[in-house]
């Protein structure tokens, strides 16, 4: 497989994760596909006419060289699934990136000690300090700590990483160059220098709302547990504690009052099987 071939196929955005699937699955080392017309693209790949069209726009109108220019003008380095340093847990999900783009160091998401952190966008002051005493013993005891960038639970998790200068992974849900949400730009930098800043969606896409999901499955794919602060009961974090039990991964929840809204999907996950966690050890006993 030609790293660079399936780098520049990667960045049509008119594909799908499953229409690469079929593309590799029928031009392995992709060299036919180069050289295919619409029609032909249509029929080899079963797809419409219309996507068809923008696959042949993207591989007659851009070249490769100059995208791989463009990823290391910026600092950006991307790895395929065929590469040895791709991240190993998220290699055994049902439907890993094929490409993942990163700043900072790829080594960061191959460690024995990792957890993954969700949580709301509106977290109440109680949250943020139980989610605190759990994660603190764990983020001082050199475990790396991913999480969204999201405002709220993530950007917590990952301040406190940065606080005690402990690695600590960002999965985003646009591409590198369109940080998300912006102000948590100048947070991105810190994790790019003490950790890695990565995503799936290529360096120039903004963000989408139907990215997000897509983004959670990584969240949860990289390490084996993901532990959900505060959470509605219809929410991306309870989204992302489904991926993680479907991706074979522990959840784990912390406990909130029944009074707050912000507590009602975690205490729901609790009723349903995830573990209670009120201590770091209730994580590290777990064997981890």
């Amino acid at each position: 497989m030609d790293k660079e071939r399936l780098i520049f196929l990667h960045h049509c955005e008119a594909l799908t994760w499953y229409q690469i699937k079929t593309i590799l699955e029928v031009d392995t080392n992709l060299i036919e596909i180069f050289s295919m017309d619409i029609r032909r693209l249509m029929i080899s790949f079963c797809l419409s006419e219309q996507t068809a069209k923008r696959l042949y726009d993207h591989m007659n109108q851009k070249k490769s060289t100059y995208i791989m220019k463009s990823l290391m003008k910026h600092s950006i380095s991307a790895i395929t699934i065929f590469d040895d340093d791709y991240p190993h847990h998220l290699k055994t999900i049902y439907d890993p990136p094929w490409v993942l783009y990163g700043k900072g160091d790829w080594s960061t998401l191959n460690q024995d000690k990792m957890i993954s952190v969700v949580g709301t966008r509106n977290p109440s002051k109680q949250g943020k300090q139980a989610l605190q005493k759990i994660l603190e013993p764990l983020v001082k005891n050199n475990w790396v700590v991913i999480s969204g960038l999201a405002k709220g639970i993530d950007t917590f998790a990952h301040e406190l990483c940065v606080l005690n200068q402990s690695k600590t992974a960002a999965v985003l849900g646009s591409g590198i160059l369109q940080i998300y949400p912006k102000v948590n730009k100048e947070l991105a930098n810190q994790i790019s220098l003490q950790g890695i800043v990565l995503s799936e969606f290529s360096p120039n896409v903004t963000p989408k709302r139907w990215h997000f999901p897509l983004r959670n499955r990584i969240i949860s794919g990289l390490s084996k547990a993901t532990l959900v602060a505060e959470a509605r009961t219809k929410s991306g974090s309870l989204i992302t504690a489904d991926q993680a039990l479907e991706q074979g991964r522990d959840v784990f929840a912390i406990p909130g009052s029944i009074l707050e809204e912000c507590a009602n999907g975690t205490n729901f996950l609790i009723q349903n099987g995830a573990k209670l966690v009120i201590t770091a050890d209730d994580i590290v006993n777990e064997g981890f």
